[in-house]
């Protein structure tokens, strides 16, 4: 007997599922790897390609008067098709929806370095005669940036050293100011910032807060979700990831009202008001959009601060393990900073996850907490050694895993003096003032094995 051959049943095949477009509602996690990326209709291929083109081809004249006046001609998004890539990317393009993905925003402009980031969101904002204010612990970088080039373009800027203190608020902010500015982990001393209570601020005076989040990342922290309206990125440092790319980027919160600021005797030109005759303003046109469209057409695309589309590559690449990466580099920080602590020849450490930190509960409320219940406040943190300069020259010199350079939020972990560098030009009172003192150091607490970096932090504390 033989078995029957058994009988074909026809059946007609299903579709293929459609691959996902639009990743809002997706988690951080899974945006991280997809927001942003588009289907090659060449070859299939999965990762986007780099954009090596300066220009774009046009479908037709009036697809060409179309992107000029600023229309876009698809029903893809707000924004127009490219014209040169001084303005925009393709490559970038992937970076800059991720980025705004992440941080809760609703575009991002990809840029040069960090420090075109914050010049080209802030000079968006306010121009020859106007003002800004900024708290006072902030980058060094970035305080020389405001106190030299901001200054000789005839953009002024004062600073708030208690944000607690509305009457020093109130006193510093004028009627031409244009922005209020803070970070959210400063560096090197770890003193985070209550964004909300500045955001009130902002807010009660109709102005715009600008956030540079570069330490604190939209894996730990959104200062969109706290009241920001715009946040800007050295992309170099931890959203790549691995120091082989600069870059920076700024993100639109869509939050701000530009018009109620106008009603208030607020101008913000650039962003309300006709480019031209015949043309709607940005907000006309961009709505939510329109502070970042502004700051693409006509900042970004008349000074030229653009990213190449090979560093914007690596910034979308390195997105993709931002999480991942920021859980090992917090982890270390947490386990290292708590053991500096306890070492004899350490006069203080400045990382307000350890509950000896006076900024310890605003650390828990907005940074996050481990399972030891300890905010997550980073990587990037001040440790005081004895002995002043002797001491901080002794200490540095006998590393030999860390890095000594500048830079932060590397895969490798790096050192420097503040006082003989980034906060070299500034004068004794200020540096008094910021905490900015002969033994301090700036660690930044790369992924290497936390054990391995203990050792090598041990071994540099026996020559102080």
């Amino acid at each position: 007997m033989t078995l029957a051959e058994p009988t074909a049943v026809a059946t007609t095949p299903q579709a293929p599922a459609e691959p996902v477009t639009d990743w809002d509602g997706f988690d951080f996690e899974t945006r991280q790897v997809h927001a942003g990326e588009y289907p090659d209709l060449n070859t299939g291929l999965r990762v986007p390609p780099i954009a090596l083109s300066a220009g774009y081809v046009f479908d037709s004249f009036d697809d060409q008067v179309g992107r000029f006046a600023g229309q876009a001609q698809t029903d893809e998004g707000p924004e127009p098709g490219p014209i040169y890539s001084r303005q925009g990317n393709p490559t970038n393009g992937v970076a800059e929806a991720r980025l705004a993905s992440l941080e809760g925003g609703t575009v991002a402009v990809a840029v040069s370095s960090g420090q075109a980031a914050i010049s080209s969101a802030l000079f968006t904002l306010a121009q020859h005669g106007d003002h800004i204010v900024s708290t006072a612990s902030i980058y060094g970088g970035t305080r020389i940036l405001f106190g030299r080039s901001f200054k000789r373009f005839g953009i002024e800027t004062d600073y708030v050293w208690d944000v607690e203190d509305d009457a020093e608020w109130d006193r510093v902010i004028r009627p031409n100011t244009k922005a209020i500015y803070t970070e959210t982990i400063p560096n090197p001393r770890n003193d985070v910032t209550d964004l909300r209570r500045i955001a009130a601020v902002a807010a009660r005076h109709n102005l715009p807060l600008v956030v540079d989040n570069t330490v604190g990342t939209p894996a730990l922290i959104r200062p969109i979700e706290h009241g920001a309206n715009i946040v800007v990125h050295s992309t170099t440092k931890f959203l790549t990831g691995h120091g082989a790319a600069v870059g920076g980027a700024i993100i639109d919160g869509g939050t701000f009202d530009w018009e109620a600021a106008e009603q208030a005797g607020r101008s913000f030109p650039l962003v309300t008001a006709s480019p031209r005759p015949g043309l709607g303003s940005m907000l006309d046109r961009f709505g939510r959009g329109a502070y970042a469209r502004a700051v693409r057409e006509a900042v970004v695309n008349d000074i030229g601060p653009s990213l190449s589309p090979f560093n914007g590559f690596l910034l979308h690449q390195g997105m993709e393990t931002l999480s991942l990466r920021m859980d090992r580099h917090v982890d270390s920080s947490l386990e290292i900073a708590a053991w500096l602590e306890e070492q004899p020849e350490v006069e203080s450490v400045d990382y307000a996850g350890l509950p000896s930190n006076p900024l310890f509960e605003l650390a828990q409320r907005d940074y996050g907490v481990d399972a030891s219940g300890r905010g997550r406040t980073g990587s990037v943190f001040g440790v005081t050694v004895h002995g002043g300069i002797d001491g901080a020259r002794a200490f540095v010199d006998g590393l030999r895993v860390f890095s000594r350079m500048t830079g932060i939020g590397d895969t490798r972990s790096m050192i420097i003096h503040p006082l003989s560098s980034t906060h070299a030009t500034f004068g004794s009172e200020i540096n008094d003032r910021l905490g900015i003192t002969p033994g301090l150091l700036r660690l930044s607490i790369g992924l290497e094995s936390s054990g391995d970096l203990i050792q090598d932090l041990r071994a540099a504390l026996d020559r102080v």
